[in-house]
């Protein structure tokens, strides 16, 4: 059986205490996964001169933010990482032409941890983390997430973590303005149902109030990554909300009943 692929809005380092809307919906998701063997993680958190894999047999929860709640701080994920399966990672990598690194230190961010406590909260599948390249633009991110897509036949769950939208600078002055948000995420929503790859990664151009939803692009490459490693199964739009007046949660799975 082939896994699905997903995109996941992380948004704040809060989501881990704040399910909102979306948190039920991927317990809900999760509960429905069939014959998964392990989790790869793509995450904005972790950014590389060239791609790298996470190959600790037990990475450490890395909790990389500043200035939150102490709770957040004591939070743990401590799924199994596997040296086995960044090995095949790696593999499906170097095959499409991606040369790839192992990196056995890499502790597990926020961006990966965060959204599998509501995934999969008994943290008992095998979680490997691949890096986002500095480089990386849209182009390069389809042709990341396609090289991962074979990894979905041999049962592996690809998951492209992200923020759908991501303008840090009026979250931490709690501007509310969710107006522009809005009109970003809806646009993106109907761009992805529609699978108009070329709008998506031409977004910056096409999508209104794009730069500001997105002033740096690390958090929405992973929606990109996710929908090349989906093929050509249907989209499933799981909407989340939007939190702190601008911070968007809604999220996307494809090949998932």
């Amino acid at each position: 059986m082939t896994a699905p692929a997903l995109f996941v809005s992380h948004g704040s380092p809060m989501f881990a205490v704040e399910p909102g809307r979306l948190g039920p919906a991927l317990e809900a998701l999760g509960r429905g996964l069939r014959d998964v063997r392990a989790v790869v993680v793509v995450s904005p958190h972790w950014q590389s001169h060239g791609v790298h894999v996470g190959a600790a047999a037990q990475p450490d929860t890395v909790h990389d933010f500043g200035g939150f709640p102490d709770a957040l701080y004591r939070l743990r994920y401590d799924a199994p990482g596997s040296p086995e399966i960044a090995a095949e990672v790696i593999d499906v990598l170097r095959d499409a032409g991606i040369e790839a690194t192992p990196d056995a230190l890499r502790g597990r961010d926020h961006g990966a941890w965060v959204p599998l406590r509501y995934l999969r909260p008994q943290a008992d599948l095998p979680v490997v983390q691949v890096s986002l390249p500095h480089e990386l633009d849209g182009a390069g991110a389809l042709r990341l997430g396609k090289a991962l897509a074979p990894l979905r036949e041999r049962g592996v769950l690809v998951v492209g973590s992200g923020s759908l939208t991501h303008n840090l600078f009026e979250f931490r002055a709690t501007v509310h303005d969710p107006e522009y948000a809005q009109a970003f995420a809806d646009w993106v929503r109907e761009a992805v149902l529609r699978r108009d790859v070329d709008a998506l990664v031409d977004y910056r151009a096409r999508a209104p109030h794009a730069v500001r939803a997105h002033p740096t692009e690390e958090h929405f490459l992973p929606l990109l990554v996710a929908l090349a490693a989906a093929g050509s199964d249907a989209p499933h739009w799981i909407e989340g909300g939007m939190t702190y007046g601008t911070l968007s949660m809604d999220s996307c799975a494809w090949g998932h009943a």
